[in-house]
């Protein structure tokens, strides 16, 4: 343990000797992706698809994408390449600028120059290799090597829910995981060695998993562990001790109070960067300390050149400058939203059997703004309230909607949570929902067996009274987004989308996302277009503030008292010191200025 502090003491005093400049590497990677190649790919990603006349990516269209427009994913690998070569150089000068940054020898020229070098070591055959290891290493070892560029890297929430439902599933998740964590640590120096001793990419691989066998991958991981914990610890005295400041500030009178919470909020982020900055900077040394030692030379550190200051002070005053208005605005409570308060299923903390007609009125006590719930189309061509596409998991009967006429459906009991209600018919149900003025969310659920006039009599029967009652409707499957749409557009239709591609261009009136991928970005384009947002499924109370941070537009979930409680605290006016904890809360979700 005396050895661990001590390597970690050193790597500290190496940061605070030249925190400056790894302040100015940092950040302007940073800013290179979120001024320059972030937009520039969504940018060429939104083109690309409007070229092809394809208005999103999903699972849906995957496979007609690759056999019917060969352009548009040639044009789609172009890119897949070109942000690989980015990434890759932004590590490149990252490790490149650590190695420079030690030994008293950073320059901007020089950094560009050897990354330059680095870059022309790739060969073609490499690729592949390297998008594995992307795709598979680097986001369970974030620590260490972190780029917004692969935040998109990641399995949606949802899917993690459904397969920790079953045991078997949540086995091979667990041996998932555990692949992937090996994988992690005994591959963490394929890019250092790629970067610094140019090596090939397979022969890096090896090389790496070579270097960490018998254990001496622990050494490292150990020091990563006692690092995490410091920062963690650090960060959380931190924040205890701005909160209780602002606490005992918020009695004395308003301005005084609020320009205080103006300075703590700041200080709040501003250290919150510098420790990312720090706690970066000292993995990046733990893990390179295995093939290389990049300790500070001995010799008198050379300050930090006169452009290094002036780059570094105006890039401080502009970044304050930001932060400070929007804090200012944020204190303030200004654009903050109600967002539409939505029960999944049609429930509320499991007070009932989901989709039906009595826990839709208890659920109605807790005034959400729609009720979201389920429908199938039955063996007669009428609409059941349902959400799975067999029965046996409610009912105990092995049978799908499709199999079954609604006057049988309607006979049968479900039971779950504890409780038992009947099966109800769309019209039930809707009825239901018009005697207690209750809006709803209707999910249209598609299968194989729908009948080719399904969306043509759903809106026959139920269009108008829909929009009468203003209720809306979303579905998974865009046809019926599209087919809808088309068949009475007053009708308003949000497109349900489990994972963020790229922000589609579509004929939906508003996007259902699964909120784990779900970011700012995304709902300030939908914003522009008009567009409604909505998150789901929501039922984590600093989720649910991170959502309303970005400002979405309403929250599906499952714990409705809950998100009540929620957005009140939120959007209270409580004290600035509870402003400042949401904010504590909801931020680092989001990401803030990371290489």
């Amino acid at each position: 343990m005396k050895a661990i502090w001590r390597n970690l003491c050193q790597y500290s005093k190496n940061f605070w000797q030249h925190w400056i400049s790894f302040i100015i590497l940092f950040v302007g990677i940073d800013l290179a992706n979120q001024l320059i190649f972030i937009p520039l790919f969504r940018l060429a990603t939104t083109y690309i698809l409007q070229a092809g006349g394809i208005p999103f990516i999903s699972y849906q269209n995957i496979g007609i994408l690759v056999t019917q427009h060969t352009m548009v994913v040639i044009r789609l690998l172009v890119e897949l390449v070109l942000l690989l070569l980015v990434i890759y150089w932004q590590f490149a000068c990252l490790l490149l600028g650590l190695r420079l940054i030690l030994g008293n020898q950073i320059s901007f020229k020089r950094l560009m120059k050897e990354s330059w070098l680095v870059m022309q070591n790739i060969r073609p055959g490499s690729l592949p290799l390297m998008l594995l290891y992307f795709v598979l290493v680097l986001p369970f070892v974030d620590l260490v090597f972190r780029t917004p560029l692969l935040s998109k890297v990641q399995i949606p929430e949802f899917i993690f829910d459904f397969m920790t439902r079953s045991n078997m599933l949540l086995a091979g998740l667990i041996v998932f995981y555990v692949i992937i964590t090996i994988l992690g640590i005994r591959l963490i120096l394929t890019l250092p060695l790629m970067i610094y001793q140019r090596y090939r990419t397979r022969d890096a691989l090896v090389v790496s998993w070579r270097l960490t066998q018998k254990l001496k991958w622990w050494q490292y991981v150990k020091q990563l562990i006692v690092l995490g914990i410091v920062t963690t610890v650090s960060l959380g005295l931190f924040y205890l001790l701005i909160y209780g400041l602002q606490t005992v500030m918020d009695l004395f009178p308003g301005k005084l109070a609020f320009g205080m919470a103006i300075f703590n909020l700041t200080l709040i982020q501003a250290i919150s960067e510098l420790l990312t900055i720090w706690t970066g900077t000292i993995a990046l040394q733990v893990v390179i300390s295995l093939i290389d030692d990049f300790s500070a030379d001995k010799k008198q550190i050379r300050g930090t050149s006169w452009y290094g200051w002036t780059f570094f002070t105006l890039l401080a005053i502009f970044a304050g400058g930001l932060i400070v208005v929007n804090n200012y605005y944020y204190l303030k409570g200004s654009g903050l939203t109600r967002p539409d308060t939505i029960s999944h299923r049609g429930v509320a903390e499991e007070n009932g059997v989901q989709n039906t007609i009595p826990a839709m009125k208890k659920t109605h006590r807790l005034q959400p703004t729609y009720v979201e719930m389920d429908i199938h189309e039955t063996k007669d061509h009428q609409f059941v309230v349902l959400h799975d596409e067999n029965l046996k998991k409610l009912t105990g009967i092995n049978k799908t909607p499709h199999e079954l006429t609604l006057a049988q459906l309607t006979k049968l009991t479900a039971r779950e949570n504890g409780h038992r209600a009947k099966i109800a018919s769309f019209d039930q149900y809707l009825n239901a929902a018009e005697k207690l003025h209750q809006k709803l969310l209707i999910e249209v659920k598609t299968t194989p067996a729908d009948s080719k006039g399904m969306l043509r009599r759903f809106n026959r029967q139920y269009g108008n009274r829909i929009i009468k009652d203003h209720d809306l409707v979303h579905s998974l499957d865009y046809r019926v987004v599209a087919g809808l749409k088309q068949l009475n557009p007053g009708l308003k239709v949000l497109y349900i989308q489990p994972y963020n591609f790229s922000y589609p261009r579509s004929v939906a009136d508003g996007y259902s996302m699964e909120y784990s991928t779900l970011n700012f970005e995304f709902i300030q384009q939908a914003h522009h277009q008009k567009d409604t947002v909505y998150s789901w499924t929501v039922n984590d109370a600093d989720v649910m503030k991170q959502m309303m941070y970005n400002h979405v537009d309403g929250i599906i979930t499952d714990n409705l008292g809950e998100l009540n409680s929620t957005i009140d605290d939120y959007l209270g006016t409580k004290s600035y010191a509870n402003r400042i904890l949401n904010f504590i809360l909801a931020v680092p979700a989001n990401g803030g200025l990371e290489p």
